[in-house]
């Protein structure tokens, strides 16, 4: 994606998460697993939360746009928004200085989660931030990696 593109960045297309919403019966999961897998879709981050009568599964793909169109054609009950991705590195930056630096900006986290792949073999985080832009600056300030889709779609 080039930067005409309207959502683009100046570094690159910001992270989307694709939300989908599963009854809480053995095998759910499984069959979106099952369907994205098929179309050659990785599944690079996922959050399950749980439920009595359904499921919210909020994950992180190779290939957003395909499964957007996917669980249209397929009537997938879905929601999608950008996320934070974020590379983290061992010692002050790690997750304790990524905290840090979202307290000492006073903005709040809304959910976090792991990514499953290591972008440049270090671990990496998905973050929902109370304002994704302010957080990605103040990450950024302090020397954190912001991770883009084109580094994970490679």
């Amino acid at each position: 994606m080039d930067a005409d593109t309207p959502d683009a960045t100046l570094l690159g297309t910001p992270v989307r998460q694709i939300s989908v919403f599963l009854p809480n019966r053995p095998g759910a999961l499984l069959s979106v697993v099952r369907l994205l897998s098929e179309q050659h879709v990785l599944v690079l981050g996922i959050s399950v939360q749980d439920s009595i009568d359904t499921t919210v599964v909020r994950m992180v793909l190779s290939d957003p746009d395909l499964v957007e169109t996917l669980f249209i054609e397929r009537g997938i009950p879905y929601s999608s928004m950008e996320v934070v991705a974020l590379e983290l590195v061992e010692g002050a930056a790690g997750l304790a200085g990524c905290l840090r630096a979202l307290l000492n900006a006073e903005t709040n986290i809304h959910f976090i989660y792991p990514i499953l792949t290591q972008p440049n073999g270090r671990p990496a985080l998905v973050l929902c931030l109370e304002d994704n832009e302010f957080g990605k600056a103040v990450l950024h300030k302090e020397g954190f990696k912001v991770i883009y889709q084109e580094d994970l779609s490679r």
